[in-house]
């Protein structure tokens, strides 16, 4: 059962001439579906073709060309509703959004405006311990994406790629529930998160997989309270939207400076318009698109070459059925099974791939253990060397590091060296443990007649000891000194506390 118990953050305000301002921020984002076909047409989705290389008939719109539903596609968005909790609506539709771009080779763009595929749902995005937003989601519909117009190639020419164009994109839009920056970028952090765990999404922002569209406004303190009693947003200030973001830390930085852009107008008596910008990242400013389209401007109509979408819900109660464990069932099993704390567990299933590296690790129990040497030593060494942890040691390796340490085979000191040993050589860790003589000393004879020699040795430093006994830590050093490191540490101290009567 997961504990969803959380303490909701407190707004981000920021001090005007006139008194305080709150921000007030929704999101729409762009996640391309995984998927190896286009939305309409069977043309290939690989990123990095040619130009113009994944371009089918329908994508370039030939005369005469017909879509066909790709019905993975629906599956994955579909998939992803129920990953968001969402509400699956059986019926949908497709309508087309008519406007002229030379990456736009139909014209318009089939998109889902008045019946969309996925209804409400809700993203859980943890900021700290106990502390978390609630962001709602009002919808997911499917699209298909334009191309790319591409400006810096020639000084006279503009060129189009189309091989974009048509590829299916799951838009994500939540309510206005975002109060401050860092939420909206741990916001798309989460959600990137589970559409990877979900794979309908491999979230690449590098690559334009996955966008943000910020919607910014501001408001004075108590006016958020009264948009959520009473759902009118009359009481919330005029929204501007910034398009295309890429980076968590762009979006932050762009929503600051938007958010005291607006309240500088708002402060000299000015209005607000509503309008798109665009974020530039080298001046560090947003700046005037075009003023915001209402969808009236698009002359939005239903898809006369479309269906109205049918799916039966056993369809989506299969698909519900083979649905993957999800990032916050994940981190509760781990702190519940393997006793994590909720910034290990955190760091542990931030990434599907780690999460199963973490699992593939674990052996006899260890699981604490485990997951301080993964976080500590080898996602250390990993993000050093900028390669995957299983390039740095396999998980076996790590479960035979951590039995030997568990065993007393090895001491914490010794594992690193073993990881090390093995990070240059690929030997296993046992057979390196073996022929380079590093298993510790646990023979109580051996350290007592180490230590024994040590006191003997050192008459006047006994004497100092008795007196006080923090001064036994000098014996346990040179026992371990004269043992080459082997002697285990606690075995040498419980005998040099009883010899010395400390």
């Amino acid at each position: 059962m997961l504990d969803l118990s959380f303490e909701a953050p407190k707004p981000k305000v920021i001090a005007g001439a006139t008194g305080d301002w709150e921000l007030v921020i929704g999101m729409e984002i762009h996640a391309q579906v995984a998927s190896e076909a286009k939305l309409f047409s069977g043309a290939s989705t690989k990123f990095g073709a040619e130009p113009n290389a994944n371009v089918s008939f329908i994508d370039a719109a030939m005369p005469g060309m017909l879509p066909v539903v790709n019905e993975y596609c629906i599956e994955q968005a579909v998939r992803t509703g129920l990953g968001l909790k969402a509400q699956i609506n059986l019926r949908s539709a497709f309508d087309r959004k008519n406007y002229f771009y030379p990456d736009l080779p139909q014209g318009y763009q089939i998109s889902q405006l008045y019946h969309p595929l996925v209804g409400e749902g809700e993203v859980l995005v943890e900021l700290s311990e106990g502390v978390a937003r609630l962001v709602r989601i009002e919808r997911i519909h499917v699209e298909q994406d334009a191309g790319k117009s591409i400006h810096d190639m020639d000084p006279n020419m503009s060129f189009v790629d189309l091989n974009r164009t048509g590829v299916a994109l799951m838009e994500i839009v939540s309510r206005p529930d975002i109060r401050g920056p860092e939420e909206a970028a741990a916001f798309v952090v989460k959600l990137r998160q589970i559409l990877r765990y979900l794979g309908t999404c491999d979230g690449n922002m590098q690559n334009g997989n996955l966008r943000a569209d910020v919607n910014v406004s501001v408001c004075r303190p108590g006016q958020y309270e009264k948009y959520q009693e009473t759902q009118d947003f009359g009481h919330l200030g005029t929204r501007c939207e910034i398009k295309n973001m890429n980076s968590m830390r762009f979006i932050q930085q762009a929503i600051d400076y938007e958010a005291r852009r607006q309240i500088a107008i708002l402060e000299d008596g000015g209005k607000v318009d509503q309008e798109t910008r665009l974020y530039d990242a080298d001046k560090g400013e947003t700046r005037s698109m075009r003023s915001k389209e209402e969808a009236h401007d698009y002359r939005y109509f239903p898809c006369p070459d479309l269906l109205p979408l049918e799916i039966e819900q056993g369809w989506v109660d299969d698909i519900a059925a083979a649905m993957p464990e999800l990032p916050d069932a994940k981190k509760a099993r781990f702190m519940a099974d393997f006793g994590l704390t909720d910034y290990d567990a955190s760091v542990l299933t931030a990434d599907l791939d780690l999460a199963r590296y973490f699992e593939e690790s674990v052996g006899g129990g260890e699981g604490k253990r485990t997951a301080n040497w993964i976080i500590n030593e080898v996602l250390g060494r990993a993000n050093k060397a900028e390669v995957s942890p299983r390039e740095i040691a396999a998980p076996a390796v790590n479960t035979a590091i951590m039995a030997m340490v568990s065993a007393q085979e090895i001491s914490s000191k010794g594992a690193k060296d073993v990881l090390e040993i093995h990070i240059e050589t690929r030997r296993d860790p046992v057979e390196i443990v073996e022929t380079e003589g590093m298993k510790q000393v646990t023979d109580t004879g051996a350290i007592e007649s180490a230590v024994d020699e040590i006191i003997a040795a050192n008459p006047a430093q006994v004497e100092k000891a008795k007196q006080n006994p923090k001064l036994a830590g000098w014996f346990v050093g040179q026992v371990m000194k004269a043992t080459g490191g082997k002697a285990n540490p606690a075995a040498v101290n419980a005998v040099v506390k009883a010899k010395l009567g400390v």
